[in-house]
């Protein structure tokens, strides 16, 4: 299906339908590698693919619709009608073009090809998947991936998640955008009579640990481009009309990134919840802000070194003299890099919010990992100074510039899960029916009108 990083291979495939009497019929998929000593290893094979009848035909169907707009009699699919279809255009459609169609450049895509990218693509190991998405980051095909190539990548990503054109470097605003995906990579690989180091398959993968929405999104590819299309989802932000969108910290492209570590019911709404240049530099206003909300929250800190960065709280911000909290509170960066760092499970000193403690092991303020007085991140109750430091609860580095840090900006989002969302509103519900009951019993008794 791919040619793998380390060597060249050649493949065919086939498909074989085995329909066991009494059972749902199965297409059994496998995909057959011919052998190729690379060095003195022997490539594996990629195994069976199981596809269920109803995916099946959902793939003929597909196929047979693709390729009857291609205009070929029903024999292929073209580029052109391909790259449509699934919503990818330029280098990265080319590329993903090309891979499907075993790199023949026939401009013929078959109905085994994209059985055969289903099968690896979409239920492949996760080796086999990140294989795949690998080999489709070399846009230029020369077998090093470089960094213009992951460049061209994240433009095209951008483009097709947020509907915006990227022009020519330097010319366009979100291009910051990209230079801060681009400075979360690592390109560690030497290259061969070249000064240029590429990104090593490792270095990929580190990547793909630090910006999962990026990894969402490239394993997703060959599904339609609707709402629900992996890693394109992205919080619909909320905040009261005197709020100006310049004044904000969180861009929709941040909370992208942020929402990579997330499940997709926490993908809805965020909604701003406290705002320091409104609302001012205060722990306990920042307490009375959130107090009402009994959801997660999203941290963030913009420093006077121009750094921004912050943390999910999956649990409500409650007075408490120790650590509390899940394993699904994570820290993270904005700027100048984009960075997710998930718990390590070292320990469970994830969340800390303590106040009005007069004792010194008590430290008043809010936090996220490490352990006291040395956390992965802390805002001190007087809300103008805190620290970050490495730390193994999540296994970040220090997230500033340095490690004393001095807020410039601070805000907090709530995260709206669809089932709080419901369970507010079947509230409301619950007390209109109830007053519409109580008003019934009174109307029955001739009292309902009687202050009238």
């Amino acid at each position: 299906m791919f040619t793998p990083r380390t060597g060249a291979r050649k493949q065919t495939a086939f498909t074989q339908f085995l329909f066991e009497e009494g059972n749902t019929p199965t297409c059994i998929v496998e995909v057959r590698t011919a052998a190729l000593q690379v060095g003195e290893q022997q490539l594996s094979p990629l195994g069976q693919r199981s596809f269920a009848q109803h995916e099946l035909e959902d793939l003929k169907s597909l196929f047979k619709s693709l390729a009857a707009q291609s205009q070929s009699n029903g024999r292929y699919i073209s580029p052109s009608i391909f790259q449509a279809y699934f919503g990818l255009s330029g280098a990265l459609g080319e590329r993903m073009f090309n891979l499907v169609t075993l790199k023949r450049n026939d401009h013929k895509l078959t109905f085994e090809d994209l059985v055969v990218a289903k099968a690896t693509y979409e239920k492949g190991t996760k080796d086999e998947i990140e294989e795949f998405i690998y080999q489709l980051l070399d846009v230029n095909d020369d077998g090093v991936l470089g960094r213009s190539d992951l460049e061209s990548v994240v433009i095209a990503m951008l483009e097709i998640i947020f509907s915006m054109k990227i022009s020519e470097r330097g010319s366009n605003s979100h291009q910051d955008i990209v230079d801060v995906l681009l400075n979360a990579a690592t390109f560690s690989k030497n290259g061969e009579g070249s000064s240029n180091k590429s990104m090593s398959f490792e270095d990929f993968r580190s990547w793909c640990t630090l910006i999962p929405s990026a990894r969402k999104f490239l394993g997703g590819l060959l599904t339609p481009p609707d709402p629900g299309r992996p890693g394109c989802q992205v919080p619909r932000l909320l905040c009261s009309e005197n709020v100006h969108s310049s004044m904000l910290l969180l861009r929709k492209e941040y909370a992208w990134h942020i929402g990579g570590a997330l499940s997709p019911h926490e993908l809805e709404e965020w909604k701003l919840l406290y705002h320091s240049a409104m609302n001012g530099l205060s722990f306990n206003t920042f307490l009375g802000s959130i107090s009402n909300d009994e959801g997660s929250t999203v941290l963030i800190i913009k420093d006077k070194e121009g750094h921004i960065y912050g943390g999910y709280a999956s649990q409500p911000w409650e007075r408490h003299g120790d650590f509390y909290g899940d394993m699904k509170s994570f820290l993270f960066q904005l700027y100048p890099k984009l960075a997710i760092y998930r718990p390590t499970g070292a320990n469970s000193n994830l969340q800390w919010c303590a106040a009005n403690f007069s004792s010194e092991s008590i430290p008043n303020g809010i936090g996220f990992g490490g352990r006291v007085n040395h956390f992965g991140l802390f805002l001190s109750a007087s809300f103008d100074k805190g620290h970050t430091f490495t730390n193994t609860t999540f296994g970040n580095p220090c997230l500033s510039k340095t490690s004393q840090i001095y807020p410039e900006v601070i805000e907090c989002w709530g995260v709206i899960k669809r089932a709080q969302q419901e369970r507010q509103d079947a509230l409301k519900g619950t007390v209109l029916e109830r007053f519409k009951e109580d008003r019934h019993m009174l109307n029955m008794v001739g009292l309902a009108n009687s202050s009238e």
